[in-house]
């Protein structure tokens, strides 16, 4: 039995998204999900430049384990730009960090980020 999945500390709250190519109708596209913590490793890794250990600290799990967050939500956004898929970014095991952990959903009011919808 695999062990429990730690939550992720994400330092910014994002609004479910979905992108997907021109002119071609979203029923006839694969989806592919793009988690929070995935997400939170390409901000810290490709836009900031972060060396992985200083970003793994911040996201509060072990450099191997960020390079393999990393490396996942690398090559979903590889196939969602060469394969001509949707891309979905919402939901994982995740953590807000103390800066904005005050943060809730517009929507729903909730401040549970928790979440997998």
């Amino acid at each position: 039995m695999p062990r429990p999945e730690k939550s992720r500390i994400v330092s910014a709250p994002h609004h479910g998204f979905t992108f997907k190519p021109v002119g071609i109708k979203m029923i006839d596209l694969e989806i592919i999900s793009l988690g929070l913590d995935e997400l939170e490793a390409i901000r810290l890794a490709d836009l900031e430049e972060k060396y992985h250990q200083d970003a793994a600290n911040e996201m509060h799990v072990s450099r191997q384990t960020f390079g393999n967050i990393l490396n996942s939500a690398r090559k979903k956004i590889a196939d969602f730009i060469i394969n001509h898929k949707s891309l979905t970014i919402r939901g994982g095991n995740i953590e807000l960090s103390h800066e904005i952990s005050d943060y809730h959903c517009e929507d729903c009011k909730s401040n549970n980020m928790n979440s997998n919808k």
